[in-house]
């Protein structure tokens, strides 16, 4: 497995999908905060999800998520799978991606690159490790995040 490409654009300037379910079931979400690197020997993918959203359901009951790269001119489209809730609307109705099932997980077809990743370890961040000026400027609220950790099982190039 081989995978060459600058991390801090892809997460922080072009955004990716979160995804975790199966044919029957999934949601997704737009993410921004995440990375990539080797934990235990294995190529790995971290993210963050706060507890109040509904993609921390399906990541709680799922073995897999996938994390997918969109080329430029989805980032609108990816921009209001960030701000609506699965809850409230149908985004694949809505979004006009194109659902693709895999064997372990979902991703859409218009994706550039998705990792496929298998669940290894799941934290809540711990408020009290946290700097405070972290603390004031994203959880106000105390919605914290959970980091999930996945092992890359396998990576689709668009």
């Amino acid at each position: 497995m081989n995978l060459e490409l600058d991390i801090l654009t892809k997460f922080n300037d072009q955004w990716a999908l979160l995804t975790a379910g199966d044919e029957s079931s999934f949601n997704t979400m737009t993410i921004s905060w995440g990375g990539m690197g080797t934990l235990w020997n294995k190529p790995v993918v971290t993210t963050y999800v706060r507890k109040s959203r509904y993609t921390h359901d399906f990541m709680e009951d799922n073995d897999y998520f996938t994390v997918s790269f969109y080329p430029e001119e989805y980032k609108s489209v990816l921009g209001v799978l960030g701000s609506k809730s699965g809850r409230d609307m149908d985004k694949m109705k809505d979004s006009g991606l194109t659902a693709e099932v895999l064997d372990k997980g979902v991703t859409f077809k218009e994706a550039e690159l998705t990792l496929v990743c298998k669940k290894l370890h799941k934290q809540l961040l711990d408020p009290d490790a946290m700097p405070q000026e972290a603390k004031d400027a994203f959880y106000g609220d105390g919605d914290w995040h959970d980091m999930y950790i996945g092992e890359i099982v396998e990576i689709i190039r668009g």
